[in-house]
């Protein structure tokens, strides 16, 4: 069996322009491996028909603006030709690009342009960014270009450098839409930075957050700490989006560091603030660890620091940070009297800096039990893993990299807007084309 495959284009009249044979295939007796068309066939057919399509499209084009609009007089061409490359899902094109003079019946700044260069101003096809973006925000560069040169017929056209600028495009676009600083849950990781100047011994903060609206779906954010000169602007955003009024009851929880909570407070009058139960709680579990280490089960310094761990945790369970606070010196005094096994031990640092937390967020802490018992949120453990979702699996989990802060902050951008399912939109407000082309996908299927 030899099956021809042509591109027949016709005029708006329905006459027919032009006849161009794209593909020859061969088949034999029916296999499974030659049942339809195979990839590589795939592949060169869509190739063969975009160039085709693009050509005649062009010429089209470019046929309409040889007369001057205003006046209708043919415009004079310069006589130099120059191509410009315009990459799309089906390989990279070289396109025709002529010179006009413009016509004397309007002033210009110019003698001359270049249709084409003026209609396309970018040097990827909308369809094409938005692929690379979307797989680069999930994956790494590198593999995103692996995925898209076995799927489309790209060859070498694409690599990670250039799938990674064309992120940091989007992102820093993203970004740029952002209003003004302004007077959730949120909390921060790190990521590896590519310079060991940064804080850490080469990390920096990203803080990471997720809004959990009683009805409907919930939102994502997130940005590199020290990079990020709107912050405040960034959450009054994510919860503007979701209709959240100025008046409107809003509850913050997070870790307690001084990033995170100065970033929440004041941006709503009526907004409650609450140390996360869960960070205390791990806070706790460690140290109730290294107890039960310090001798055997009759110690009775094992047994004394167990019981007054088991103390403070149900002072905080009701929120009684008076006597937590209280119990937390007495402890740290009974490890001081013993200076043999103060030398040693590391709880009672872990205590210091327990103590220090709380005085810190003194302020933060309700009544936990009380909370729960009315079915109110007490916890982000669900936010440790919005930090896993958006920073830890794409930067730092598996990935041997090192990250700027400008490279981290852009991709952040855009692997939220993937991870809330908002990419598509943002390219459909840029590109209004966009939208029409995905419409008409789903309305032929």
């Amino acid at each position: 069996m030899k099956i021809k495959v042509q591109v027949v284009i016709e005029t708006d009249g329905g006459n027919m322009k032009a006849v161009e044979n794209i593909a020859y295939l061969e088949r034999g007796p029916l296999q499974p491996e030659d049942l339809g068309l195979t990839l590589d066939e795939a592949k060169n057919l869509l190739e063969s028909m975009q160039r085709i399509l693009v050509e005649q499209q062009v010429a089209e084009y470019l046929g309409q603006q040889t007369h001057c609009p205003g006046c209708g007089k043919k415009r004079l061409n310069k006589g130099q030709h120059h191509r410009l490359v315009y990459r799309t899902l089906f390989g990279k094109l070289q396109l025709p690009s002529v010179r006009l003079y413009h016509c004397g019946c309007q002033a210009h700044a110019t003698r001359t342009f270049s249709p084409l260069a003026q209609l396309l101003t970018e040097c990827t096809a909308p369809e094409l960014l938005y692929l690379e973006t979307k797989f680069a925000s999930l994956m790494s560069y590198g593999l995103t270009v692996d995925l898209l040169q076995e799927v489309l017929p790209l060859g070498e056209t694409i690599n990670a450098v250039m799938v990674r600028n064309n992120v940091h495009t989007v992102g820093q676009r993203i970004d740029e839409a952002l209003g003004e600083e302004q007077v959730f849950f949120i909390d921060g990781g790190y990521v590896h930075s590519n310079s060991q100047s940064s804080r850490k011994e080469g990390w920096f903060e990203v803080i990471a957050g997720k809004r959990v609206p009683a009805a409907g779906t919930s939102k994502r954010f997130a940005f590199v700490n020290n990079y990020e000169d709107k912050p405040k602007r960034r959450l009054f955003e994510v919860l503007k989006s979701k209709g959240v009024q100025p008046n409107q009851q809003v509850t913050f929880l997070s870790d307690g560091a001084d990033t995170v909570r100065n970033l929440q407070l004041y941006l709503n009058a009526n907004a409650e603030h609450i140390l996360d139960w869960f960070h205390i709680t791990m806070r706790l579990t460690v140290m109730r660890q290294m107890a039960k280490g310090l001798g055997p089960p009759g110690f009775d310094l094992r047994n004394h620091a167990l019981k007054q761990l088991a103390r403070i945790k149900w002072f905080l369970w009701h929120g009684n940070v008076f006597r937590t606070l209280q119990t937390v010196a007495d402890l740290i005094m009974d490890f001081e009297a013993d200076e043999a096994v103060a030398k040693e031990i590391k709880l009672l640092k872990k205590l210091e800096e327990f103590e220090t937390y709380m005085r810190n967020n003194v302020g933060l802490i309700p009544n936990y039990g009380e909370r729960w018992r009315y079915g109110e949120t007490i916890t982000t453990a669900f936010v440790e893993s919005t930090i896993n979702q958006v920073v830890s699996k794409r930067m730092v989990k598996k990935q041997q990299m090192r990250w700027s802060q400008h490279g981290a902050h852009l991709l952040l951008q855009v692997r939220t807007r993937v991870l809330n399912d908002e990419l598509r939109e943002k390219f459909r407000q840029w590109y209004p084309g966009f939208a029409q082309e995905v419409l008409m996908l789903k309305n032929a299927a």
